[in-house]
């Protein structure tokens, strides 16, 4: 069976997770600076099969779209026009670092590299991923 990709999409850099063949786990992957995100892809496709997109749809607390929200659709606009065989689901991204930042601080990670943002971005995708595997 095919994984499923999670990406938590920003300006400067994009938290990339993956799940397992049987989708269940989202495990966190790698970040990706935002310019390279097609040339990575490409790589990855190559040697995993991903049949679905989760990306973060980011919003305001009341529902409304944020200042990042606009981009990201560009973002997956130019995802389904690229990949137009693999799926793409949306997935609310509100509190997702808050809680990728609460995951990390839970396990222990040390002060220095808790402010790796890096860090925070893929453990967001992670968390993406893992709230559309657990609705399935």
């Amino acid at each position: 069976m095919a994984k499923a990709l999670g990406i938590d999409y920003g300006k400067k850099r994009i938290g990339i997770a993956i799940s397992d063949s049987l989708q269940i786990i989202a495990s966190a992957l790698t970040t990706v600076n935002t310019p390279d995100i097609f040339i990575f892809l490409d790589d990855l496709l190559k040697k995993q099969e991903i049949d679905c997109f989760v990306v973060g749809e980011p919003k305001n607390l009341d529902g409304t779209p944020t200042d990042s929200t606009a981009i990201t659709e560009e973002f997956v606009s130019k995802l389904s026009k690229k990949y137009s065989q693999i799926f793409i689901k949306r997935i609310d991204e509100r509190f997702t670092s808050k809680i990728a930042k609460q995951s990390i601080l839970d396990a222990g990670i040390k002060k220095m590299k808790r402010r790796d943002k890096a860090l925070v971005d893929k453990v967001s995708a992670a968390i993406i991923l893992q709230s559309y595997l657990d609705a399935k």
